[in-house]
């Protein structure tokens, strides 16, 4: 089975080091590691995690992980984003979520992984962006946080 393209976004770095969130993500990375999931990010990713501390700023790099997909962020995204916004579904202030949102979903990833439960992994608003999406003609997207990639099949 081919493995799932996952996008990441910057909060899930973050949750390495976090110690609300790091055993779970620490689990996600030795999946990604091992080949269970692609990892997808974007140049807004990148952009992001240059204002980070080095130890998250390097972790791609650190975990030796190969065959990320770097995508970026083009006109497209931006007028998704917006829409997000215009349709109320987060305020103007969550427009970079919006973006990442928008990127994992025109680049058609399997699921788009964070730990931003107040504008992203939040059921409400993934109803919201999944509407959205369907109307301007895209797909349903997926989003989850890492605890929902780390199923043990024990």
């Amino acid at each position: 089975m081919k493995p799932l393209r996952i996008y990441i976004d910057t909060s899930v770095f973050g949750g390495y080091y976090d110690t609300e969130f790091n055993k779970e993500t620490k689990l996600l990375f030795k999946k990604i590691v091992n080949g269970e999931f692609n990892v997808v990010i974007s140049d807004l990713t990148q952009n992001e995690l240059l204002n980070a501390p080095k130890n998250v700023r390097d972790l791609l790099k650190d975990l030796k992980i190969k065959n990320v997909e770097i995508i970026s962020v083009t006109d497209e995204e931006i007028s998704l984003a917006t829409n997000y916004v215009t349709e109320k579904v987060v305020g103007q202030t969550s427009f970079e979520d919006c973006i990442h949102i928008a990127t994992a979903t025109t680049n058609h990833v399997d699921i788009l992984v964070s730990w931003n439960f107040k504008h992203i992994v939040n059921v409400i608003r993934i109803r919201g962006y999944n509407s959205v999406n369907l109307k301007n003609g895209y797909h349903s997207i997926e989003i989850r946080s890492p605890k929902d990639l780390i199923y043990n099949e024990d």
